[in-house]
């Protein structure tokens, strides 16, 4: 089937062209008609299969009629993240052109100021993350009354960044007669209910099975040792010896091990970007337009990169922390192998992560292949941090040793030891009487060293 039996219009269809695209995914083929019949759509499908085309090009279709009101939009997408709503209205100006369609974005990081005097002037798309679209609203900036169509795009990733409340409330301020796209690749039973909820009699479109992946990627784990010095070995080992890595995404759960293995890498004379939700807007978008054009070959990661960025020819993904979520790692594999390219994704399990790693190759049905050999440290001298890599020290606190060694390398004084050391720093006692001779029958000997001398003088009873 070809783009042309889909019912497009003859603009997006020169559009569709023009980009080099003659035809649809199975999820375009089979959600693009329900679409553009005003029906509402459950769409499920895997990260990749071009779900972002199978709303925009029947929603530029149905633009091509009407005229935006100032601050009521004529339609609302919702994304999870800034990254995957810059993409979307990207995908809007490719396939949009020829079309006096007014896109805008409203999304973190980005001046109130601006974003009002795009909505002022009328906006056909609205491309929105919730935090951002509700305080629009709630300054008076914004009215939902006139939104004849919603997408709820990534709904899963909605859900684990905790947006799902922000995404009731929403539904609530749009019309209840419009139109709802819902996409997600995973349908965990909270995502079930909003779908129970919002959705009216919707045309259920599925081109995988839930948390599936693809087949163009060759997975594997590889077994390290349990600190993360180590790991960061093994990932600088792993990323010397990958003969075909042209470019790889490095995932960590959590935003300061980002920083720790982004300056690791760098300092390993890796060229290396960084990505997490912390970095202010102009540095995530200058790391992620690096990446995509070459610049930088590798990019560390959190989540915030995991869910819908086209960046097709990534070779390879690397875990290096397991996700917490199996969800989440669907996702993450599934930025590389995209668009029937073949694709490489590696975990670094230590010993921690065993439980996560069984709960992802059940999630995925099927066993994640142990790669040849290992990274687990096994001398001794090899446990200690590497001291050439000035990060170790961000991996835990440091504690005051109560034991051990101490900073000269001798070994611990024993407790006779401490006493004797902290009676000879007393100064002599002149004069002084001895003990009493019952205080050397008891079992264990009293250790007195911390009370004053005066008080260790026998005491005379009174007859």
């Amino acid at each position: 089937m070809s783009f042309s039996n889909l019912g497009l219009s003859d603009k997006v269809l020169a559009a569709v062209a023009a980009a080099g695209y003659t035809t649809p995914t199975p999820i375009q083929e089979q959600a693009i008609p329900h679409v553009l019949a005003r029906q509402d759509v459950l769409g499920i499908a895997q990260t990749g299969t071009g779900k972002t085309a199978a709303f925009v090009l029947p929603m530029l279709t149905m633009l091509e009629k009407g005229r935006a009101r100032a601050r009521m939009p004529r339609t609302l997408i919702l994304e999870p993240t800034r990254e995957l709503a810059a993409q979307v209205k990207e995908n809007f100006d490719k396939y949009g052109v020829g079309q006096k369609l007014n896109v805008a974005l409203l999304i973190g990081g980005v001046s109130f100021g601006d974003q009002d005097t795009k909505l002022m002037r009328g906006v056909d798309v609205l491309i929105a993350t919730p935090g951002r679209l509700l305080d629009h609203t709630e300054r008076g900036g914004l009215l939902m009354t006139g939104v004849e169509l919603l997408v709820i795009d990534e709904a899963d990733r909605m859900l684990d960044m905790g947006f799902i409340p922000d995404i009731e409330r929403i539904c609530k301020l749009v019309p209840f007669t419009r139109q709802t796209l819902f996409f997600t690749a995973t349908m965990p039973p909270e995502i079930r209910r909003i779908t129970e909820t919002f959705l009216h009699n919707p045309v259920k479109v599925e081109v995988s099975k839930p948390a599936s992946t693809a087949v163009t990627v060759t997975q594997s784990q590889v077994a390290v040792g349990r600190e993360s010095h180590e790991k960061r070995e093994a990932l600088r080992q792993l990323l010397r010896e990958a003969t075909d890595l042209k470019n790889a995404i490095i995932f960590c759960n959590r935003k300061r091990e980002v920083a720790v293995v982004y300056k690791s890498l760098q300092k390993h004379g890796f060229s290396v970007g960084a990505l997490h939700g912390d970095m202010d807007q102009s540095a995530r978008t200058a790391s992620l337009e690096q990446f995509r054009k070459g610049e930088l070959p590798l990019l560390v990661a959190s989540d915030v990169a995991a869910r819908g960025l086209d960046i097709p020819e990534v070779s390879h993904v690397f875990n290096f922390d397991v996700p917490h979520h199996s969800d989440d790692y669907v996702h993450r594999i599934g930025r590389t192998g995209r668009a029937g390219r073949l694709g490489t994704a590696v975990s670094l399990v230590a010993p921690i992560d065993q439980k996560a790693m069984a709960a992802i190759e059940k999630l995925i049905g099927q066993p994640i292949p142990h790669a040849e050999g290992s990274f687990k440290t096994e001398s001794k001298a090899s446990t200690e941090p590497d001291q050439s890599d000035d990060t170790a020290s961000h991996d835990k606190p440091r504690r005051r040793s109560r034991g051990g060694r101490n900073k000269s390398g001798a070994a611990p004084r024993t407790q006779h030891a401490k006493q004797q050391s902290v009676v000879a720093l007393q100064p002599p006692s002149i004069g002084r009487a001895p003990a009493p001779a019952y205080r050397e029958q008891s079992s264990e000997p009293a250790d007195h060293s911390h009370l004053p001398a005066f008080l260790l003088r026998p005491v005379r009873a009174r007859g």
